[in-house]
């Protein structure tokens, strides 16, 4: 399994924690900013699963 997978996984899970801390304070800086890295972990482990497709091809 790629890395960037479970990255991805982890990156996604702080970022809906942080948002989810933001909307309970009304810090809004904070919400967005764990969308933000909700986003990018989600991109982060479709990249991971694009990278482990292209290496079971292969095979």
């Amino acid at each position: 399994m790629d890395k960037n997978r479970t990255e991805g996984a982890v990156r996604q899970a702080k970022g809906s924690i942080k948002e989810a801390i933001g909307k309970l304070t009304g810090n809004k800086r904070v919400e967005l900013e764990g969308t933000a890295e909700k986003t990018v972990g989600k991109v982060q482990r479709k990249a991971g699963k694009a990278a482990d497709a292209v290496r079971g091809s292969s095979r």
